[in-house]
């Protein structure tokens, strides 16, 4: 596969990927998925607090969140889901720290900045968002010298959806 020679910041933010979250199911310990329950029609509350359920197709688990609050994960210790405090699916430990992701569409715009070897920013005067996700990317997994290191542990997790 040919690496991408561009990669241009499309201005997300961890927000744009927590509607859909994989997790460490807290019964079987398999793959489980925390999405959005069945909004209402006239319902307007932001995605970010809307109720959430949490699903595991293997065991049968079914939990809802009242979609109260959320925490998002700061980067220390072990990944979790913003809302049931469970340990995401898709994380795997490196010699610099933790790579993770909420859901696989995270994940791929991970790999592709790690890939790249040119990353554009929006310019400077640009009234754009300032701190997307890449820009918050640990300083090591930024670097060019860990992109190998960095690419196979993206591997390794993506191999954990097969």
């Amino acid at each position: 596969m040919l690496s991408p020679q561009r990669f241009r910041d499309a201005q997300h933010t961890k927000y744009d990927f927590i509607d859909h979250v994989l997790v460490s199911c807290p019964r079987c310990a398999g793959i489980a998925h925390v999405a959005l329950m069945a909004p209402a029609a006239e319902n307007t509350v932001p995605s970010v607090f809307a109720r959430r359920r949490l699903v595991c197709r293997t065991c049968g688990l079914s939990r809802e969140a009242a979609g109260e609050g959320f925490r998002l994960f700061r980067g220390r210790g072990e990944a979790t889901d913003p809302y049931f405090g469970l340990p995401l699916w898709l994380q795997t430990e490196v010699r610099h720290g933790r790579v993770w992701a909420y859901n696989p569409e995270h994940l791929e715009l991970i790999r592709k900045f790690v890939q790249a070897p040119l990353r554009e920013r929006a310019p400077w005067d640009a009234r754009v968002k300032r701190m997307t996700l890449v820009a918050r990317l640990p300083t090591w997994i930024k670097s060019a010298k860990n992109r190998d290191e960095v690419l196979r542990a993206i591997d390794r997790i993506r191999s954990s959806l097969a």
